[in-house]
């Protein structure tokens, strides 16, 4: 999985009057957990967020404190102003390279389908999977080969080969499927109709 990194400052102070000047700054408090010792509070610039935030793609973050102090991290959770949209705090969950790591990342589509190249509409139930590997075999995304899909079917979770991760979802869940479109239908029904319709005598 690409990874992103975030430069940023540790801060001791964490409470309201400084973040709110932090914030008048252009700064993100940020927190990270999950460490073997206490949580690590620091503040980085918003625009050094951009492409970690707002993108579908999932990424891992490293991220560099003064003194050479580097953190291996994925973004647990973020904070959104109500009004202005601006980010208010993000939380951080501290990564190990021998712990396994959940996260959800999206899928990618590959392939040709049989039924929609006949004519029938693809529609992806979840655009997004649940995934559980350790940090260096975390996928950038799924891919879901929909070559041989037909008219009518359904791709499930279990046909999906994956590669040092586990998909954490029930077999019986649906990532896509090809449905009969209006023009098919339509086009399914006149035909049945011509069929037994009576020729005429000549």
């Amino acid at each position: 999985m690409k990874s992103i990194t975030i430069k940023g400052s540790e801060r001791e102070s964490v409470g309201k009057v400084s973040t709110k000047a932090l914030r008048n700054a252009g700064m993100v408090p940020c927190v990270v957990y999950g460490g073997e010792q206490s949580a690590i509070h620091f503040t980085a610039e918003e625009k050094a967020f951009k492409s970690l935030v707002y993108t579908p793609n999932v990424h891992t973050v490293v991220i560099e404190l003064e003194g050479g102090k580097k953190i291996n991290a994925i973004l647990q959770d973020i904070q959104f102003h109500p009004v202005s949209d601006k980010i208010l705090h993000i939380d951080f969950y501290q990564l190990f390279d021998d712990k396994e790591i959940t996260l959800e990342v999206p899928i990618k589509i590959a392939g040709n389908s049989k039924g929609v190249m006949a004519g029938g509409v693809l529609n992806i139930n979840n655009r997004k999977l649940k995934v559980r590997a350790l940090p260096a075999n975390l996928p950038d995304f799924v891919e879901v080969n929909i070559s041989n899909l037909e008219m009518g079917n359904k791709l499930y979770v279990t046909d999906i080969t994956t590669d040092n991760y586990k998909l954490l979802h029930p077999d019986n869940t649906v990532v896509c499927q090809v449905r009969i479109s209006r023009a098919a239908m339509k086009a399914a029904q006149e035909a049945a109709k011509a069929a037994k319709a009576p020729t005429k005598k000549k």
